[in-house]
Formats: structure tokens, C-alpha cells, sequence
């Protein structure tokens, strides 16, 4: 490993080597509270003396092309870091922004996407709270990047990390997989199909809160780069357990499953922007359904598997009878996606 390749960002494998074996062990103090950079979770917690804690998350975003179907830029960005927030159980109070631009950028442009950012912070009562603007010279960025940082309180008395997960516990989707990823990989080849690939990238913190309210809900991650395969690899590993979905009950839409199969690729590894998987108590699962069925981004969710005890893995019961592995992707198969 000599040089940066674009997999290193892609959420897989060869960007997970880079972290634990460059990026992690090049700071000596990386954490200040119950979760820190080791634990490589959404975000990390920040004790608030005398008593609470914030959680705070950090992530930069590019994507191309900027304008796609049902969102934009500025909605990634408002989105994403909010979701990081929202799965660790921290309600989202601010939000800083960095943009990096690149000269001759149009300024309409610019502020049509800031006008999308700041309507999904609106929706929520997030404040930002400050930022940084850089221009750099043509032909060294592509466009614009925006880069934020996410201040959220702790909801409850501890967060929810990836390490949570308990056996028993029932897997929940929110939402159909991989709509992000094909919807972007669509639009920027010009594919089209008689039913419109729209991305699913939406807010998540109402529905969470609402699931944090009835309780039970022991893991959560929201699967961005790398796909459900990556999310879920990630809960089995840190929560030493094995995950059994089942094929049947994994919701994909149609237009997603048409063009993956075409195309080679696998909604598994699809980015999504507006989904959330859940670990939660057996007990509290009709419950936590029902919440998460008051709101229009989550009414899809449903239970695809469950918690077992067994080697850290991702397993899935196929609808002919068979069992595959569910692995780590080695890179991102769709780049540029948020």
C-alpha cells in the first residue's frame, strides 16, 4: 500500500486497512468519552461536565453529478451528517460547514445547494453554527466539496454504538437497500427505465427518536459508503455475533434490482442515504415498527433477520433454500456517491 487509490474511500475493505493501520495510529490521545476513534462508530461522545454528553461526527462530501433525482448536494450533506448523529442515539443540535470550491464555479449554483442544505436543517431546528469557504484554482477540485462536522446531545444516557447488538435481538430495515448508489450510477450514465430511480437520501432523527422512546433498540448504523454489507459486517464484528437475514424479507425496489442485475453489481453494496439498520429486543419489535410506520421515509421498515450467537459474520438464507455470505465489499463499486 504506496499510494491513495480511489477504493481507499470506498467504505470496503482496503479502506478500513488504511484507517487501522495509518490514519487511527498516527494520534497517541483519541478519545475524551465513552466513544472515541478506536471504536471507528458514527461519531464519538464528549462528556458535558457536570453531567451529559454530546456526541460529535465529521465527514466530507462529493459527489457527481451535484443535482440528481430527489436530491442534491446540499441535501447530502445536511442528511448524512445528521443520519451519523441520529444512529447513535444524539438528537442533532449544529452542524459546521467547509466548502471548497472550485473558481469559476457558478454562484447560483452554490446557493441553490446551500438552500438545500439549510431546509433540511430548518426541518429540524439545527443550527449552523460556522464554517470556512476556500477557492481553489481550475482543474484541482471537481466542483465542490463541502466538508461538516455534526453536534448532537446524547438523547439518552448512553449512545448506541455498533458494538450493541445483542442475541435474540431482531434486524430491522427501514427502507428499501440501495436506492442512493443505483440512482446515482443512473443518472450519471444516462440510464433511464420506465419506472424513475429516485435516491432515497432523507433526514432519519424523527423516526429514531421515536424508536429511542419505546426502547429496546441495542445497534444502529445508517448504510452510506459500502452498502448494507458494510453496515452489517460492522455490527457483527464489534458486537461478536452472527447476523441471519433473510433473502425474501430484504426490501428492494424493482428499478434497483433491475439495473443491479444488469449490470453485475449488488444491491447489498449500494449506498443508501435515508435508511437506517437496527438491532432491537425481540420484545419491542412491533412496537418500534409501528413508530417507525408514523413517518413516510421509514414506513417500508420491516424485520430481515436476526441476532444469533455463532462467528462474527453476516449470513443470509437465500430464496432457494441455500445460505451465501454477505461480505465486505473491496472498495466502493459505485464512486462519487456521497
Amino acid at each position: 500500500m504506496d499510494r491513495i487509490e480511489a477504493a481507499h474511500g470506498g467504505g470496503g475493505k482496503l479502506m478500513q486497512r488504511l484507517l487501522e493501520q495509518v490514519v487511527i495510529p498516527s494520534f497517541s490521545k483519541r478519545s475524551l468519552g465513552r466513544v472515541g476513534l478506536d471504536e471507528m462508530d458514527d461519531g464519538a461522545t464528549l462528556p458535558v461536565p457536570p453531567s451529559g454528553h454530546l456526541v460529535v461526527c465529521t465527514d466530507a462530501h462529493t459527489v457527481q453529478p451535484l443535482f440528481f433525482p430527489g436530491g442534491d448536494l446540499g441535501t447530502l450533506t445536511a442528511c448524512g451528517t445528521i443520519n451519523d448523529l441520529a444512529v447513535m442515539g444524539a438528537e442533532p443540535i449544529a452542524m459546521t460547514n467547509t466548502i471548497v470550491v472550485e473558481e469559476g464555479f457558478e454562484i447560483d449554483t452554490l446557493r441553490r445547494i446551500l438552500e438545500s442544505l439549510n431546509s433540511v436543517l430548518e426541518s429540524l431546528d439545527v443550527a449552523m453554527i460556522a464554517g470556512d469557504t476556500k477557492v481553489m484554482p481550475p482543474g484541482t477540485i471537481d466542483g465542490l466539496i463541502m466538508s461538516t462536522t455534526g453536534i448532537g446531545r446524547l438523547y439518552l444516557d448512553a449512545p448506541v454504538t455498533d458494538s450493541g447488538a445483542c442475541i435474540g435481538d431482531d434486524l430491522i430495515v427501514t427502507g428499501p437497500i440501495g436506492s442512493h448508489g443505483t440512482t446515482l450510477l443512473a443518472h450519471r450514465e444516462g440510464l433511464e427505465f420506465s419506472t424513475s430511480l429516485t435516491s432515497d437520501v432523507a433526514p432519519l432523527w424523527h423516526p429514531i427518536k421515536d424508536c429511542l422512546d419505546v426502547g429496546g433498540v441495542h445497534a444502529m448504523k445508517d448504510p452510506t459508503r459500502g452498502g448494507t454489507a458494510v453496515a452489517l459486517n460492522e455490527i457483527a464484528y464489534k458486537s461478536h455475533v452472527e447476523i441471519e437475514l433473510v433473502e425474501d424479507k430484504v426490501p428492494v425496489r424493482p428499478e434497483v434490482y433491475s439495473l443491479c442485475e444488469i449490470l453485475g453489481l449488488n444491491p447489498f453494496e449500494m449506498s443508501c442515504e435515508g435508511v437506517a439498520v437496527m438491532a432491537v429486543d425481540h420484545e419491542r419489535t412491533d412496537a418500534i415498527l409501528e413508530a417507525l410506520a408514523e413517518h413516510s421515509t421509514t414506513r417500508n421498515a420491516c424485520v430481515v433477520g436476526t441476532i444469533r450467537q455463532g462467528p462474527p459474520r453476516v449470513t443470509m438464507k437465500t430464496a432457494i433454500g441455500g445460505r451465501k455470505l454477505i461480505q465486505v465489499p473491496y472498495g466502493e463499486p459505485v464512486p462519487r456517491v456521497c
